[in-house]
């Protein structure tokens, strides 16, 4: 074997300390262009969960008023019903549906809903 060369010994050295330093400088690059994209995926993470639970407070509202207007309805359908049976079955008697007014007794109802519409959900 050879014997080593003083000189190239202590190249390769200042070869190899550039190198480890152009290493480190590469690898905090990296580390910080990963910190960043990792930051951004947190936002955009939170953003999307913020999102997804306004969306959902949203529906259940929606869903309140839905649920709200189906008891409204259902109502008013059992009291038509009640005064088509009552037209029907007293045909020998005459009754007068103009005397009933159908929006005063489901005013109420109305009422209640635009209420329930205007109050903020928490």
């Amino acid at each position: 074997m050879a014997p080593k060369n003083k000189e190239n010994t202590s190249g390769n050295k200042k070869k190899r300390q550039i190198s480890e330093e152009e290493d480190d400088e590469d690898y905090r690059r990296r580390r910080d262009r990963n910190n960043q994209a990792v930051k951004r995926s947190r936002v955009k993470s939170k953003l999307r969960t913020q999102q997804t639970l306004e969306r959902v407070n949203q529906l259940k509202t929606e869903n309140e008023l839905l649920e709200e207007k189906i008891k409204m309805l259902t109502k008013e359908l059992g009291f038509l019903k009640d005064l088509f049976l009552a037209h029907a079955g007293s045909s020998q008697h005459s009754v007068n549906f103009q005397d009933v007014d159908l929006n005063a007794l489901l005013a109420e109802d109305t009422k209640s809903v635009e209420q329930m519409k205007d109050t903020p959900k928490s």
